[in-house]
């Protein structure tokens, strides 16, 4: 006789991990396969360098989107610190190196940074205006994450209809130029829409409006945490969490196939001691939607297409800054690189012809100013920090013919671009491994893909949804249903997806208790 559980999930990334400890704290019993030798998914944190003690978070790096309900409901043994610097950007005008450092929270000095950018203080306040009206936006969405979904038309009742018009019916593009003059000001403001999403800032499908607006609105503030001990310490306390309520856990199994008829279910995979498949009542997939027909045995629509390059440094000292500005502040928050309103809109005209762009967008983030416990004493003490550089609009396409190539390049380019602000040279800063090899990693879609089997290398498994329903017939359900009762989506490509959430694996978890006897 074939073993039996209640609930098999499949995938142990952080959304699965948060549904079995959902289920099996409400006395399910709950079994998680996950193909990699660990839990994680793309929440990890991994020594990357050979010889230096320094666990990077190597794929995902920041929390915004966990809700603190979650993190209580389970228990979890995590701590999530505030940046002091909510983002620095270097410019260059008029023969003259500047920074537009934005504190956490803003006061007088960010309103002069502002104005000696602009020359007027007429820009911050049109910043105030516009992230005040943004947070009251953010303040009503966030508490319905965790909720049955709500219709389009009763949220838009709790919100100013002017700014609903802006951010859910109109393309950002007309928000941000309508309401900010200055090219780089314009700039900030749009990169929250295009992170990990290729599209235009006047797209017409709205596209980068589903992506501005999930990055705004993390537990009602919108504001990006550090996770103490890396991205790791935030799967490790889930998966401590799922252990403690009883849950099993398989790793090293590659699911072959799952059936679902509403009734019954059953999972196959294959591990070290063979192929294997055991009954439940419920499946959770916390799989791509393209995966999850492929495991079902049906056709697959087209494969997601993800857009960012990801580079992980370990620097022997911060670089100094032509700006002046102190190094430690302005890595402290998001530095963006090249992200003026024009240069993004180049460079997705660029990627979007097949080009890799000349001048490519990015961000960098330092984990270690606000988190040293990632580094050893010894790293800490020598002045070691980590750097995570976010390329933007590099879609899956661009490292099709050849990937390694292409690597190559895009990663010379993004760190040219970091070059160009900084009064000495980056390669003087960069940390040596024990083979004496520079401390650089660099992973396309493509690198993604082949790392953590998220199709495309798509961060969020596909493009975004809003996070309520389009119509009538979906209100009430949880967003995470699919065509069988009995099989629900739990992982980024559920509505209310995307990020290191934990939001999918939570609504999994009711929707499987709503149904359970």
């Amino acid at each position: 006789m074939r073993d039996f559980y209640d609930v098999v999930i499949v995938g142990g990334g952080h959304n699965g991990l948060v549904a079995a400890g959902y289920l099996a704290g409400a006395g399910l019993s709950t079994l998680v396969v996950e193909q990699q030798p660990h839990t994680g998914g793309a929440a990890v944190s991994q020594q990357v360098f050979p010889g230096v003690d320094a666990r990077l978070s190597r794929y995902s790096y920041l929390v915004s989107l966990l809700p603190d309900k979650i993190v209580a409901d389970l228990g979890l043994s995590l701590q999530l610190r505030s940046r002091s610097v909510a983002s620095y950007t270097p410019v260059r005008r008029g023969g003259r190196d500047l920074g537009l450092m934005i504190d956490r929270p803003e006061g007088a000095a960010t309103r002069a940074a502002f104005a000696e950018l602009t020359g007027s203080d007429a820009e911050y306040e049109a910043w105030r205006e516009f992230y005040g009206s943004v947070s009251e936006l953010a303040a009503v969405i966030a508490p319905t994450l965790l909720e049955p979904l709500q219709s389009a038309a009763a949220v838009r009742q709790r919100v100013d209809p002017a700014l609903w018009s802006e951010l859910v019916e109109r393309p950002l593009g007309e928000t941000i130029e309508r309401r900010f003059t200055d090219d780089t000001v314009r700039g900030v403001v749009a990169t929250d829409g295009v992170i990990g999403t290729f599209a235009r800032l006047q797209d017409e499908s709205l596209l980068q409006n589903r992506c501005f607006l999930y990055h705004l609105i993390g537990n009602g503030t919108g504001e990006w945490r550090v996770p103490v001990g890396g991205m790791g310490a935030v799967t490790d306390a889930l998966l401590a969490a799922a252990l403690r309520a009883g849950a099993s856990i398989v790793t090293d199994a590659a699911v072959s196939a799952i059936e679902a008829d509403g009734t019954r279910a059953a999972v196959t995979w294959l591990g070290g001691d063979g192929e294997r498949t055991v009954d439940c009542s419920y499946v959770l997939a916390n799989v791509a939607p393209v995966v999850l027909d492929r495991l079902r045995g049906r056709a697959a629509g087209p494969t997601p297409e993800g857009s960012q390059l990801k580079i992980n440094l370990l620097l022997s000292r911060l670089p100094q800054l032509k700006s002046g500005d102190d190094p430690r502040r302005a890595f402290a928050g998001t530095f963006h690189i090249d992200e003026d309103y024009s240069q993004l809109e180049t460079a997705y005209a660029e990627a979007a012809a097949g080009e890799l762009p000349a001048v490519p967008p990015s961000e960098v983030y330092c984990h270690s100013l606000t988190d040293p416990s990632i580094l050893s004493p010894s790293l800490v003490a020598s002045g070691h920090h980590t750097l995570t550089v976010f390329g933007v609009h590099f879609p899956t396409r661009l490292f099709a013919q050849d990937n390694e190539a292409a690597r190559a390049e895009s990663t010379r380019r993004v760190l040219a671009g970091l070059d160009d602000y900084l009064a000495e040279p980056l390669d003087s800063c960069i940390a040596l491994d024990a083979n004496g090899n520079p401390c650089i990693e660099s992973k396309t879609p493509l690198d993604i893909e082949s790392s953590v089997g998220m199709p495309g290398g798509h961060i969020f498994h596909g493009d975004l949804a809003w996070p309520w329903s389009d119509d009538d017939t979906e209100a009430g359900r949880w967003g995470v249903e699919t065509d069988v009762a009995n099989l629900v989506i739990c992982g980024s490509g559920a509505r209310r997806g995307g990020a290191v959430s934990g939001i999918p694996g939570h609504n999994a978890a009711q929707a499987v208790l709503a149904l359970h006897p």
